[in-house]
């Protein structure tokens, strides 16, 4: 698997969620400076309302703009499969079901769900309880994760 096309991909996604965040702090801070949303009386909330979703839109759009920065940095070697894991990892796992799953290791946007070489690959920060599971794990290990009150089990089958 080319992880340096893999890293592009991702950063592809985030440039993405960027520019959805930019459009909505955009349409947030119309909304709250339009006249016609100027307050008629003291009870007259909307555009203070709109002011506090503009402000946390932009919020949003500076978090896009550090995650961009992080992956930016990020150096895309390949993993062999006696390596530790570690950020920059992307992960082959099997669960108790025998489901495959690609987990990449990531610094930042953990959730993130893409689609990559007709496969799924989710990535994960190492704060978060499969990430910090995995993290100097190798491959042939087993690693158990809570997530909530669910306990999973999952084989570590290869690193990339």
């Amino acid at each position: 698997m080319d992880k340096a096309l893999l890293l592009k991909h991702i950063i592809d996604e985030l440039k993405n969620v960027h520019q959805a965040a930019v459009d909505a702090a955009t349409r947030a801070y119309e909304t709250a400076t339009h006249e016609e949303n100027a307050p008629e009386h003291k009870y007259d909330t909307l555009s203070l309302e709109a002011s506090y979703l503009a402000q946390g839109q932009a919020h949003r759009v500076a978090e896009c703009e550090e995650d961009l920065a992080k992956y930016a940095k990020l150096d895309a070697r390949p993993f062999a499969n006696e390596d530790p894991i570690a950020l920059g990892c992307l992960i082959h796992l099997v669960d108790e079901d025998d489901t495959d799953k690609y987990i990449f290791l990531g610094p930042a946007a953990g959730g993130l769900k893409l689609t990559f070489e007709g496969k799924e690959i989710i990535i994960v920060t190492p704060s978060a309880p499969l990430g910090e599971a995995l993290s100097g794990q190798q491959v042939d290990d087993a690693v158990e994760v809570f997530i909530g009150e669910d306990r999973k089990f999952f084989d570590i089958v290869a690193l990339f």
